[in-house]
């Protein structure tokens, strides 16, 4: 198989000296669908003899089933594994193969060219330090070959090779490949890439793959595979400022405390004197544990666990740094952001956010612009759709420790996770911290919620009315503010349509103005919290995300989800306002219920069927609950000769 198997059969402890010492490069193959990638990785693997006998005759006899080469070896199918992939003749998921040369040891991603999976370019590229781009020699540059050169650079790929593939097929033109690297080095240029070496190859012939082509005699520089063996690549994260991310506080003991994790960037030695961020306490490395033993130095990539001299608080999520040169701390940041959902966008919605071992709450406050891949341009933008890349505001509910990306990728990449499916809806990296997130800080004051709440007699919450139009939110609200008033209880009733003439005016009813009208009216609640009242909110507020934004805000306990339970017959059967009849008639736009979908609570404090309870009757069992939660100070609740509604 290998290509010193001679030395496996003589020298067993010599191949794998040899095999150990090699240095190891990680690339990607990307470009535009069917440029020929899976085909070239393929070809790679044949000719550096890394195929088993078993595995060259399974390949030979899918080739002449599935292959798309009349019959002879198709070199990607030894790449494409799916099904799926086979059928179509394309790349789906990121598909890694490990090869090796004489000179150095491999690890390859093939990434899919078609735009839909671009998100699994980026997995792919996320751990590359050299990238192959791929053009089909008879297309020229195509608009996914700019994406996947662009989301490169934005990654941090510096080093490329542009493989000009297919050069069989334009009867090995010098002048075909000229005029597409020419206007490649001009792309290339724009996007920052430092080091673009061209090649003219044939994936399926074998033409300047590992041995120079004789259909190509004017091309002068070295083979695909010379390079690849011989590349320098530098390892800016080894020289970069000492950081690690404390993934694990260890305590086997009571005489042993040390924080576990895989070292980011730079070194560590004992003695060396570090900082914990965000807290800013400092002390020095006193070992360096490892299962093998205590080291004297540990770099990037290694994982390991620090003691120190001093005991200091130190979590999971915190990081370790240098003193000489630090991480910046802040909780607003602008970052570049790569959408990979189906769902679009939606600034002022709450995800998660992951940097390093950190996990914290983050909204997109402001979508700057979205980017065309094609051209770099910004364009204004409200949301980003899938594969679409944009500058944004991103702020988060407390302070990291960071780096800029450019300086720093693994304390500078992070990705936003959905907080209801747990999905990975985007990556991120940062640019830089929001000048006001450093001039901007909390002021402590002497009378808080609590001495406010206790003068008024009660406890502070937020009741959040939640349902249809017409499902009878604000008749409710209003009864239980008008009981609580009468019993001499301080309120306050934000209503949905109240709001939208002030605070709110400005906002529409697309989804992206949906959410930032409750994330506006979910801060005003906090501070009528603080201010010691019991807030009434009544907005239909159609997103469970939003209503757990809101929730976010507040402390346990403070906010008591109201679901108006009325099924969308009888509200559309009431329809107060004569709205249903005018979405139904199609004059009104993202209309909850009818072209703009309700998401019901699961697990509200309180649920009011309105085909079953009265106003009235409702008013009383909100006040009864209040009355055993303790938000109120012993009271029964008045009977209320309020008429129905």
């Amino acid at each position: 198989m290998a290509h010193i198997s001679d030395l496996i059969e003589t020298d067993i402890e010599g191949y794998l000296k040899a095999h150990e010492t090699k240095g190891l490069l990680r690339f990607i193959t990307c470009g535009s669908v069917d440029d020929g990638k899976s085909t070239l990785i393929g070809r790679l693997l044949y000719d550096s003899k890394m195929i088993f006998e078993d595995q060259l005759a399974a390949l030979e006899s899918d080739s002449k089933k599935v292959g798309t080469q009349g019959g002879e070896i198709d070199f990607a199918l030894l790449v494409d594994g799916l099904a799926a992939e086979r059928e179509q003749g394309i790349t789906i998921d990121v598909a890694y193969r490990f090869f090796s040369t004489d000179k150095r040891k491999f690890i390859v991603a093939d990434t899919p060219g078609h735009e839909q999976y671009t998100r699994n370019m980026i997995t792919g590229a996320s751990s590359a330090e050299l990238a192959v781009i791929l053009i089909d020699a008879r297309k020229g540059i195509l608009v996914q070959t700019r994406r996947h050169s662009y989301l490169t650079s934005l990654i941090g790929i510096r080093d490329v090779v542009l493989a000009v593939n297919k050069m069989d097929l334009v009867d090995y033109s010098q002048e075909v490949f000229d005029k597409i690297v020419a206007d490649f080095r001009a792309f290339a240029k724009q996007i920052g890439f430092e080091n673009v070496l061209a090649v003219p190859i044939s994936g399926l012939k074998g033409d300047n793959i590992t041995a120079a082509s004789t259909s190509m005699p004017w091309y002068k520089g070295p083979t695909l595979m010379s390079h690849l063996e011989t590349v320098e690549i530098t390892d800016r994260w080894r020289n970069a400022p000492f950081r690690m991310g404390v993934q694990w506080v260890n305590r086997p003991d009571l005489d042993f405390r040390g924080f576990s994790g895989q070292i980011a960037s730079g070194a560590v030695r004992p003695g060396d004197r570090v900082r914990a961020l965000p807290s800013g306490k400092e002390s020095r490395v006193a070992k360096i544990v490892t299962h093998d033993g205590d080291l004297p130095e540990a770099i990037a990539g290694q994982s390991i666990t620090l003691t120190l001299e001093d005991e200091i608080d130190i979590s999971r999520g915190d990081v370790i740094s240098g003193t000489s040169a630090l991480p910046g701390i802040a909780d607003q940041f602008n970052a570049t952001i790569i959408w990979m959902n189906d769902e679009h966008l939606l600034p002022g919605r709450p995800y998660w956010l992951k940097i390093g071992t950190q996990l914290v709450t983050a909204t997109v406050t402001d979508l700057k612009c979205k980017i065309n891949v094609n051209t770099l341009e910004h364009l204004a933008a409200k949301t980003l759709e899938l594969n679409e890349i944009g500058e944004a505001n991103v702020s988060l509910d407390r302070a990291i420790a960071f780096d800029p990306y450019n300086e720093n990728q693994e304390t500078g990449g992070f990705i936003l996770i959905d907080r209801i499916t747990n999905t990975t809806v985007a990556a991120g990296l940062i640019r830089f911290a929001l000048r006001r997130s450093q001039n901007i800080h909390w002021q402590a004051v002497d009378v808080n919620k609590q001495s406010r709440a206790s003068l008024k007699g009660q406890k502070a919450c937020v009741l959040w009315f939640t349902g249809l139009s017409g499902s009878g939110k604000s008749t409710i609200a209003n009864l239980v503010e008008k009981q609580l008033f009468a019993l001499g209880r301080h309120t306050y009733l934000l209503d949905g349509d109240n709001v939208r003439h002030g605070l709110n005016r400005d906002l529409g009813f697309a989804d992206t103005d949906r959410v930032e009208n409750i994330r506006r009216v979910g801060e005003v609640s906090k501070l009528m919290v603080d201010a010691g009242l019991i807030t009434m909110v009544s907005f239909i507020s159609p997103f469970k995300a939003e209503r757990r934004l809101a929730r976010g805000l507040l402390e346990e306990g403070e906010f008591v989800e109201i679901f108006i339970d009325t099924p969308l017959a009888e509200a559309e059967k009431r329809d107060p306002k004569g709205l249903y009849k005018k979405a139904r008639a199609g004059e009104i736009e993202n209309f909850t219920g009818i072209t703009s979908p309700y998401e019901a609570p699961e697990n509200p404090e309180i649920a009011i069927d309105t085909t079953k309870m009265s106003p009235a009757e409702a008013s009383a069992h909100i006040l009864n609950w209040l009355e055993e939660k303790g938000v109120l100070l012993g009271f029964r609740a008045p009977e209320d000769d309020t008429p129905t509604a």
